[in-house]
Parts: structure tokens; sequence; C-alpha cells
């Protein structure tokens, strides 16, 4: 008994890092695409989306979410920052989802995992998803329900003092603020939120421009940085649980929870046991793909399955957030409207996939138990350019690499503050990056003085 125990937990163990070894490199490339299009695509500030629930504004949700990807969690507050500066509750409602399930880097993990026909049903059923919640929400509104907790959650931040992060839309801290030239004073939620406001404030020139510039490449690394911060929890539970639930849930449960069958009516049940199991899963963002390939494994069918991709933004731990928001009231109401459209959507995609022919057959598939994970093939060479990828992007972030600051090194252009190494030539004080700029400083120091050592005594900055 003890030694079938350990035995399953070492295949749970593999089967779930398996995954994860099989899912990182797309991981990584799909954060790093967010990066940079967080960074420096332009984007419509918080105002485009508010206003009436009209077409336009619905469309302007779904794309500033898409672009704006992000953890369940983070998410809803930032929905909720828009729906308290007047977005109507479609649009943030039509954000949230966009932000947690349009975008690149679920897409290739549902592609890697699950296949082409999931991805085709993620992205599909993601649109219709949100014209089907808006058209509910639309009939079925208590708007004078969301006005009221509108104008509390106003109430509760002037009296409480609270500020949104201008980056995020999150709300600031006085942990993390900073004075404009103007005099304005800004809180921000985290470090990296401060440090991207004032790397856009610092920034210059075009996006490829910058690309050729330390400065550019910071950006890009702090935000990756802000965006594995967000969601590397999720992913890694997503993962470990997906192993132990192949492993250790035996398949009558399967057959007890989801009825087997090609009738609407059996589809229409697994679509709603798919919502209902992620409702209790707690399981969020990316971490629920790993999740949905041990439901797969299990013989759910494809509704239930896509079903449960959807369902990331109503588990339990983020329906406890729009409680503390919203209160009950409004909690119940987007747990009703989501769960509705999600297993409506589940089950609509089943019927027209099986109209197309173009449902997934495991009959002869490998099972998760059966793969061999760690092999020399396209995966393996693929994580080892995305780890490259990754640690260069540490690098340049734990370096400060173009990092903003009031001080520039004369020896490599950096921007750094004055807590690092330093040196004084002709009465005035230089800052360094290293203790290796230092020294390069203070052998020739005339061949650096002459910049100065402030940011402002320049007026553009140095590439390496």
């Amino acid at each position: 008994m003890y030694v079938s125990l350990v035995n399953g937990v070492l295949e749970s163990l593999r089967i779930g890092v398996g995954f994860l070894w099989t899912a990182a490199w797309a991981i990584i490339m799909g954060l790093t695409i967010t990066s940079l299009v967080q960074v420096y695509v332009s984007k419509e500030r918080m105002a485009a989306v508010l206003g009436e629930g009209d077409l336009s504004g619905l469309a302007k949700a779904t794309a500033f979410g898409a672009a704006s990807s992000g953890c369940s969690f983070g998410a809803v507050a930032i929905g909720k920052g828009l729906f308290k500066k007047g977005a109507h509750a479609m649009n943030f409602l039509a954000f949230m989802f966009a932000s947690t399930n349009l975008i690149v880097e679920l897409g290739l993990m549902i592609l890697i995992l699950l296949g082409w026909e999931f991805l085709l049903a993620e992205l599909l059923g993601g649109l219709i998803l949100i014209a089907v919640m808006a058209m509910i929400v639309h009939f079925t509104l208590p708007e004078a329900l969301f006005d009221e907790v509108r104008a509390e959650l106003e109430r509760h931040d002037h009296e409480h003092g609270i500020e949104e992060d201008p980056t995020c839309g999150m709300a600031g801290s006085d942990e993390h603020t900073l004075v404009t030239d103007g005099g304005e004073r800004l809180k921000f939620c985290s470090k990296g939120c401060l440090e991207t406001y004032r790397q856009h404030a610092a920034s210059s020139g075009a996006w490829h421009e910058e690309l050729r510039s330390w400065g550019g490449w910071y950006k890009i690394a702090n935000q990756y940085r802000k965006e594995w911060s967000m969601i590397w929890t999720d992913v890694v539970a997503g993962f470990l649980i997906s192993g132990f639930v192949i492993v250790f849930v035996p398949q009558w449960v399967w057959n007890m929870l989801f009825l087997e069958g090609e009738s609407p009516l059996v589809i229409a049940e697994n679509a709603i046991m798919g919502v209902a199991i992620a409702v209790i899963s707690f399981v969020g963002s990316m971490g629920n793909v790993p999740f949905a390939v041990a439901l797969w494994g299990g013989g759910i069918s494809f509704a239930g399955v896509i079903a449960f991709v959807y369902a990331d933004l109503i588990t339990i731990p983020v329906l406890n957030v729009y409680r503390k928001y919203y209160g009950w009231k409004v909690m119940l109401y987007i747990l009703g409207v989501f769960f509705v459209t999600m297993a409506f959507t589940g089950f609509l995609m089943e019927l027209l996939f099986d109209a197309l022919r173009i449902v997934p057959n495991l009959e002869g598939g490998t099972t998760a138990s059966e793969q061999t994970y760690f092999e020399l093939d396209y995966t393996f060479y693929l994580n080892l350019v995305a780890f490259a990828l990754s640690g260069f992007l540490l690098y340049v972030y734990r370096r400060g690499l173009g990092a903003p600051g009031e001080y520039r090194d004369p020896v490599c252009g950096m921007r750094v503050d004055d807590d690092g190494p330093s040196a004084t030539h002709e009465g005035e004080a230089y800052y360094f990056c290293s203790t290796t700029c230092k020294r390069s400083f203070e052998s020739t120091p005339e061949e650096f003085a002459d910049l100065g050592p402030r940011v402002a005594d320049s007026g553009h900055e140095h590439d390496h």
C-alpha cells in the first residue's frame, strides 16, 4: 500500500512536471510577446471602455482586455477600477474575460496541451461568450443596484484616501509613490508599476529605436517580471494538480459526474458540470489548462472541457473578491451571468464543431501516463531558446540595465540612483552601476566626465 502510494505520487509529479516542460517554451514566448505588446503597442487609456453599454464600448473593452493580459485576480482588480470610473457593467465584464482568455500565452498553452481544435473553440467561443454575456446583461442588468455599488466604491475610496495606480488602475499604496515635475503625487500598487511609469516618462523615440537601447529592453524585462509574478502560482499549481488528478481520481468518478452519450441533453449536462468543477477547483488563469487535460483524459466531452477552460473568473477565491468589492448581490449576479454564458457557449461549441466534424477523437490517443515527456526533440530545443530569453530578460532587470534613475553612469550610460558605487572628480560626484565602471572612470576620468553625472545633463540616453 505504502509503495503503491509513493509510486502514485512520483507518477503524478512526473506527469505534472512533464506537462510544464512541454508547455514551458509556449508560456515564456507568450509572456514575452505579451510584454512587448503591453510596453510598445499604443492602447487607449481606461476611458476607452467607459460610458454606455453599446457595441463600440464592448469592442473596445474586449480589445483592451486582450492586450492587458494578467491573472484572474489582476483582471478583477483592474475591472473594478474601470467600473468605478464609469464603465458599463457589460464592458468591464467583457474586459475581465478577454484579459484572462483571449491572450497569447493561454492560446499557445491550449494549442500545445490540448490541440488546435480547443484553441479555435477558445478564441471563437470567447467572442461568442462575450456577445452572449452582453445580451444577458442588456436584458437583466439591475442598473439601480450597480449605480448604488459604484457610488459606494467611490465613497469608500475617497474616505480611505485610496488612489489608483496610473499604469494599471489598481489601488496605489503609500509605499510606492512618485512626485512628478509638476508637483503631482502619484501612488502605485507595486515597485514594478512605479518603474513602468518612470520608464515611460523617460522614454523617447519609436519602439524600434528603443529596442536598440538597454532602456527599451529594461521596459520589456520589467513587464515580463510583472506578468510572471501574477501567474506563476496558478501555473505551477495547475500543472501539479493535473498530475495528481490523472493518477488518483478513478474513472468511475468522471463517469458519475459526466453523463455519456451524444444527445444535446448530455452535452448540456457536461458543459454545466465543467463550469461547476471550475468553480470549486481553486485553479485560475493559465493553471486550468493542464487541469483541463486531466478532464479530457478522463473522457469528459468537448463541451465540458471548453466550458471548464472558460470559467477561471468564477472560482471560489475570485468570487470572494467580487463579494469584497461589490457585495453579495452583485457577486451572485456576476456568478449567474458568467455561469450561464460559459456553460451555454461550451454547449454551443460542441454542437458547432460536431456539425463541422472537427471534435477531437480520444480513441487511439496516447494517455498522459503513457507519454514520454523529456526527450531530445523540438520541445527540448525550443525550451533552451525560451530559457535563454527568460534569463536574458531577468539579467537585464536584475542589473537595472537602462533602468530609470536620477543619475547616469558616465562609463556605460546606464541610469542609476545615488545608493551605488560613487567617485568624485573636480568636486563633482559621479555614480556607477558597478565597481567595474567605477574603476574605468577612476583610471581616465577626463574621458567620461564631460557627460555630467545627472540624466538631465544630456538630452538623450546612451546605449552600451
